[in-house]
């Protein structure tokens, strides 16, 4: 499938071999180009002999000599230069299932595509791939791939996924490690299902693929109060989350041992869900798994900690509040203790907000939503500054999940309000410094 070029950028090496807006791109180099992935990779060559059709539906083939890995200087309809594949799988543990009506279209999608893995760090469970898209994979060597594996029991994994090919896809984890390819795998714990002994499977069969396994997360089962007529789920008791927790880390150091990395690691909710203190900061080497919840509440810990010992004073008292979940409250209100004692003059105030919105099991910031926030917030003496992750908005940090407005709730809370990263640094100063 050819891809239609929507913009040329002045100066690059497409503008001056005369590429045109609405030209049709058909092949670079003899091979033919249907996605970003084709793109990217043909175009990295220092000689480009690329094949076009322009909108008179003539064709024409123009020369390009480039620096190697140069940007061509090409813009496409979409990003993915085709259809973004959707999820075929029914999992019994599916966030999007648990989403009630009434929000905004792109929350129901459900994505399951591999060129968003490797671009974006999605992840992906294989299941709609055949042998010749591994084989595409490793041959342009896509690498990292992150992977839902959630069991490598090929039948639990057809029950837990409700789709039939879900176990035999298992087979292409171990065509990509042995390909070359780099893999970070998640596992969302179910109880009942994939913990316990399947888990102990689940790493065991992982070990087996060698040092191109570089993460493996276990993360629990996310579930909210809208559940109807969906597979009867639980969370984890404090028992069990302290079962998943050891397992987790007695397997850290079989891969330390056998690979020199730790490679397997529980999210965070465990430890919180187990009452386990965080394991030190040097515990999680690279933190390949941030994005999962591996290691963000140790790296806080670490860099706020940094980040105090480096504050100049502040210029002039002020008030800030900080909101937050449920999970992060806690070591956010130590921040703010730490604030008070090296600073007298600044008042931090860290919020609670419950999740009124999907249920209170759902203790994560990035799900909160505008109306809980305004809710909770709107009888509160916030301050000069109202303090929000940015996670709980969607990229173009400017509505929340309810579609709710950053300007919304600003306007009716009467104060600004500042979306803050996951960054101890720029949290410190936002606290420190109106």
């Amino acid at each position: 499938m050819a891809v239609k070029i929507t913009s040329v950028e002045p100066g690059s090496p497409a503008k001056h071999a005369r590429i045109r807006k609405g030209d049709t791109l058909i092949s670079i180099n003899g091979n033919a180009i249907t996605d970003v992935l084709d793109y990217r990779f043909y175009m990295t060559d220092e000689k480009l002999e690329i094949l076009l059709c322009d909108e008179q539906k003539k064709l024409r083939t123009v020369f390009v000599e480039k620096d190697e890995y140069d940007d061509l200087g090409l813009e496409f309809e979409t990003y993915l230069m085709d259809r973004q594949m959707g999820c075929k799988n029914k999992c019994i543990f599916c966030f999007v299932d648990q989403t009630p009506k009434g929000m905004r279209k792109s929350l129901y999608f459900k994505d399951d595509d591999t060129r968003m893995s490797f671009l974006f760090g999605n992840y992906t469970t294989l299941t709609n791939l055949k042998e010749s898209d591994i084989q595409r994979i490793i041959k342009m060597h896509i690498s990292p791939i992150n992977i839902s594996v959630h069991t490598m029991n090929p039948q639990l994994r057809v029950e837990m996924m409700k789709n039939p090919f879900a176990g035999e896809a298992l087979k292409f984890v171990k065509m990509l490690t042995d390909g070359g390819i780099k893999v970070n795998t998640q596992m969302v714990l179910c109880p009942g299902y994939n913990d316990g002994e399947e888990l102990e499977y689940t790493l065991s069969e992982l070990s087996k693929l060698g040092e191109n396994v570089q993460s493996i997360s276990a993360v629990p089962v996310g579930l909210t109060k809208h559940r109807e007529g969906l597979t009867l789920l639980r969370g984890f008791f404090p028992n069990e989350a302290k079962q998943v927790v050891e397992t987790m880390e007695r397997w850290g150091e079989i891969f330390l041992q056998k690979y020199g990395q730790r490679t397997a690691y529980a999210s965070d909710e465990f430890y919180i869900l187990a009452g386990k203190p965080f394991p030190d900061y040097d515990f999680y080497e690279d933190f390949s798994q941030l994005e999962s919840g591996v290691g963000m509440m140790s790296m806080m810990l670490h860099d706020f900690a940094l980040a105090l010992s480096q504050a100049d004073e502040p210029q002039k008292p002020h008030k800030v509040t900080v909101a937050t979940g449920e999970l992060a409250y806690p070591m956010l209100q130590g921040f703010a203790q730490q604030v008070k004692e090296r600073f007298p003059q600044i008042t931090v105030q860290v919020k609670k907000i419950l999740n009124d919105f999907l249920g209170h099991s759902v203790t994560v910031a990035g799900l909160i939503t505008g109306q809980d926030l305004l809710a909770q917030l709107e009888a509160v003496e916030i301050g000069d500054q109202l303090l929000i992750p940015a996670n709980m908005l969607r990229h173009e940090q400017d509505k929340f999940l309810d579609d709710i407005t950053l300007v919304e709730v600003s306007e009716r809370l009467g104060v600004e309000v500042i979306p803050v990263e996951n960054d101890a640094f720029e949290l410190l100063d936002r606290m420190l410094y109106f």
